[in-house]
């Protein structure tokens, strides 16, 4: 018994079932084997995001505890973090996720407080740095000459009119704990 449907309803439901599977295959056609629709693979890799959003350049400045590890000049020559033109940026750093952060001594002793963004292009990282009654003491805009999971590196220079003149101060993830506050 074979009988024929002739519902124009369920014909245009399979057609477009049919024009919709064919869509989808021609979507997909040709992306194996590290090719693309488009012939370019740098932007098949930048679409094919995972399902999470990354993480932006303050997400990532806030997902650790930061200490400075390193200095080295515009030559990129190793600089003791002892040296007068680096020694003040030297310590622990923490970056909350509401804005604000905190800076340390290697030792443990407050250094400054205040709030912190990054831009969102994860070039610049600005740092209000306030007193203990909230008064801004100063502003400052640093460089980032990198920031990862593994490293945050910004530029200072000693004299802003000799950008040939400067050193990067590096810093690392630290297991420290932020100290506590009185």
């Amino acid at each position: 018994m074979n009988k024929r449907i002739n519902s124009p309803k369920l014909l245009a439901a399979l057609g477009s079932a049919t024009l919709a599977i064919g869509l989808l295959a021609g979507c997909t056609a040709g992306t194996g084997a590290g090719q693309s629709g488009t012939g370019n693979t740098a932007e098949t890799q930048e679409n094919a995001s995972p399902a999470s959003d990354p993480m932006t350049p303050s997400d990532v400045l806030s997902s650790t505890a930061w200490e400075t590890t390193g200095a080295q000049d515009a030559e990129g020559e190793p600089v003791e973090l002892s040296d007068k033109d680096v020694s003040n940026f030297v310590g622990n750093a923490y970056f909350h996720d509401d804005g604000t952060f905190s800076m340390y001594t290697l030792d443990g002793a407050p250094k400054m407080q205040g709030d912190w963004t990054v831009s969102a292009d994860g070039k610049t990282r600005t740092i209000i740095a306030k007193d203990g009654s909230g008064a801004v003491q100063f502003t400052r805009d640093s460089d980032i000459v990198k920031l990862t999971g593994d490293e945050f590196t910004y530029r200072v220079f000693p004299d802003p009119e000799k950008t040939d003149v400067y050193f990067d101060i590096i810093h690392t993830p630290t297991g420290t704990p932020e100290p506590a506050t009185s």
